[in-house]
Order: structure tokens, then sequence, then C-alpha cells
């Protein structure tokens, strides 16, 4: 880039910078919809703010609580959670074309909170621990209801 002027050299890379995004960004929608529509939710905030009348806010909820208890070192099986939670649900009354929706709001709502906090070492603190103790058990009780909170 001799002989251009520094303004004009800027521009040209703000350029390929700019180009850059959004081939990035269009890259993330094509694998968006190769995956194809997210079922559940992504972070922790999110599943936090489930609406307690969405279709998902209990395998949301309950997946979000598996997340956190095993982020926090609280011993269980999450896998005999996730087994009780799904029968919970075939009990209830799901229809089991939903099942499989249900099962992946679940899967990824616990997955993709896991990930979302993996690294935050100040998310046991004594508050949440104790709102994550209390929605575990009700859990593992067999109690799904939509009212788990992220903390008193």
């Amino acid at each position: 880039m001799r002989g251009i002027k520094p303004g004009i050299r800027l521009s040209a890379a703000a350029c390929i910078t700019g180009a850059w995004l959004v081939a990035v960004l269009a890259g993330c929608s094509t694998v968006d919809r190769l995956r194809g529509p997210k079922e559940g939710a992504s972070t922790d905030v999110e599943a936090r703010n489930v609406a307690p009348e969405d279709p998902l806010a209990r395998p949301i909820q309950a997946g979000w609580t598996s997340a956190r208890a095993t982020h926090c070192g609280f011993v269980f099986n999450p896998d005999q959670l996730r087994a009780d939670f799904l029968a919970s649900e075939q009990r209830s009354g799901v229809p089991p074309e939903q099942m499989d929706k249900i099962a992946k709001a679940y899967d990824y709502t616990r997955q993709s909170v896991l990930d979302s906090i993996k690294n935050n070492n100040d998310y046991c603190n004594k508050e949440r621990t104790a709102a994550i103790r209390s929605d575990l058990n009700r859990n593992l009780a067999g109690d799904f209801s939509t009212t788990a909170r992220m903390a008193r």
C-alpha cells in the first residue's frame, strides 16, 4: 500500500474488515440454517427469563437447573434427572410427536447454559446455590413446574 494516502489506506482496511465480518456473519447464518431452528434457551439469562406460558418452559427450566447444578458441583445424576423429566412429560400426556422437541429443548438448554457459565468463577455464590438447591431438590422429587429462579 505504498504511495497511498493514510486516509485511503484506513478506508481500504475498513472495507476489508467489513467484508470479512459480513462473510463471517453469513457463515454463521448458514450454519444455523443447517442445524435447524434453536430449541430451548441458549444462555443462562435467556433460560431464567423464559415465560411460564412458553410451551418449552418446563424443558428449558429443567435443563437450566441441571446445568447450573452441574456447574456448581451438586452431587446428582444428570442423566437420571433427564430421564425422570422426560418420563414425567410423557405421563402428563405430551403427544409422542412432541417428545423429541421437548428432549431437544432440554438438551440444547443444558449444554448452552453450561457453555455460557463455564468460565464464570463467581457464578456459584451463596444466594444462587440456595436457589439451585431448592430447584434441584424440587426436580429430583418429580416436580418440574416452571418456578425455577436465579436466586432468592
